[in-house]
C-alpha cells in the first residue's frame, strides 16, 4: 500500500542526509532567476547513492500506478528528469523518451528524443517542480506530438502557489514524493535547522521573489 505521509518524510530525510537539498536560511543561495533562496535542491545527487536511488525509483513507480494507472510510455524532462525517468521506465518495463529544453539546431531538429506513437498515454517524470514552467513546456510538446499526457510525477516540489496555478491552467495533474512543508518539518525536528529559522523559511515559500529584498532590509 502507498503510504503518502511516510514516503514524504522518508524522501525528505534522504534528500537532507545526502545533501541533495541544502538549507541555508542565513546565507541564502542565488538562483539563475536572481531570486534569493534559503534552499538549494539538486536531486541528481540521489543517483550517486544506490539505496536512495532504488527507493526513489520504486516510490515513483508506485506513485504513477496509484495516481495514473496503466500507461504506455514514460517521458523524462531534460536534463535532470532523464535518468529518473529511465529508472522508472525500466522498473515498469515501458518505453522511454525525453523532451529537450529546445529543439535540436542540427540534424533532425527533434524536440522529443525516442520512439513515440500518436495516442500513447504517457506520464512525465521530473526531478523537481519550482514554478512548473519547464515541466509544462515538456507536457505541451508531448501533447503537440499527439500523445495523451496522463500527468506528471516528481521527486520534490517547493509548493509554490504559482506552480499550482500553472498546472491547473494547463489541465495537467501532478504528484510528488515529497514537498517543502514536509522537508522543513523534518529538518526542524532533526536539527538540520534551528527552530527559529522555521518562520523565515516559511516566509520564503509564501513569497520567494520578494523574500531576498526583505532579508536585505533586515541586515
Amino acid at each position: 500500500m502507498y503510504n503518502k505521509s511516510d514516503i514524504e518524510l522518508k524522501v525528505a530525510e534522504f534528500l537532507l542526509q545526502i545533501k541533495a537539498i541544502k538549507l541555508q536560511p542565513n546565507n541564502p543561495f542565488t538562483w539563475a532567476s536572481g531570486w534569493k533562496s534559503p534552499i538549494y535542491c539538486d536531486n541528481r545527487v540521489t543517483l550517486s547513492h544506490p539505496s536512495v536511488r532504488t527507493y526513489i525509483r520504486q516510490k515513483l513507480t508506485q506513485l504513477i500506478q496509484e495516481e495514473f494507472g496503466s500507461v504506455d510510455l514514460i517521458a523524462g524532462v531534460a536534463t535532470a528528469g532523464i535518468p529518473q525517468g529511465v529508472l522508472v521506465a525500466q522498473e515498469l518495463g515501458l518505453p522511454f523518451a525525453y523532451v529537450r529544453a529546445k529543439a535540436k539546431e542540427h540534424g533532425t531538429g527533434s524536440l522529443i528524443e525516442g520512439e513515440i506513437v500518436e495516442g500513447q498515454r504517457v506520464v512525465v517524470v521530473e526531478d523537481l517542480i519550482s514554478t512548473g514552467k519547464s515541466s509544462l513546456q515538456a507536457v505541451e510538446a508531448l501533447r503537440n506530438a499527439g500523445l495523451s499526457v496522463a500527468g506528471l510525477v516528481s521527486i520534490f516540489t517547493y509548493g509554490f502557489d504559482q506552480a499550482e496555478e500553472n498546472f491547473k491552467a494547463a489541465k495537467c495533474r501532478f504528484a510528488t514524493l515529497s514537498n517543502y512543508n514536509t522537508l522543513i518539518e523534518y529538518a526542524a525536528e532533526h536539527s538540520f535547522i534551528a527552530q527559529n529559522d522555521v518562520d523565515l523559511l516559511t516566509k520564503w515559500r509564501r513569497n520567494p521573489s520578494e523574500w531576498g529584498k526583505e532579508l536585505e532590509q533586515l541586515t
